[in-house]
């Protein structure tokens, strides 16, 4: 799960610098920055600050956080033509 890579997607996505998103959330762009890079994780202050920002549920985050690691081995198949589909659906509908 990278949680960091996910808001970074979300966040470049919608055409927002760390630095707006840091003004948006009152967290430091530092700190942003160690979260995308997955040096930190966020709290769930700042997490919660960061999807309100970001005008997107939490749950879609911990979607675009899934990783083919994160996956068992039995179902990767499965998740290699599910993941883009779903993608693309969760795209059009919280991102566009």
């Amino acid at each position: 799960m990278n949680i960091g890579l996910a808001i970074k997607t979300i966040r470049t996505d919608k055409l927002l610098t760390q630095t707006s998103l840091s003004k948006i959330t009152a967290i430091s762009q530092t700190s942003l920055s160690q979260i995308e890079k997955g040096v930190k994780r966020p709290s769930q202050k700042n997490f919660t600050k960061i999807c309100k920002a970001l005008d997107v549920p939490e749950t879609v985050v911990y979607f675009y956080g899934i990783e083919e690691s994160d996956v068992p081995e039995k179902k990767k198949r499965e998740y290699s033509i599910v993941y883009p589909v779903m993608q693309q659906m969760v795209k059009k509908l919280m991102l566009d």
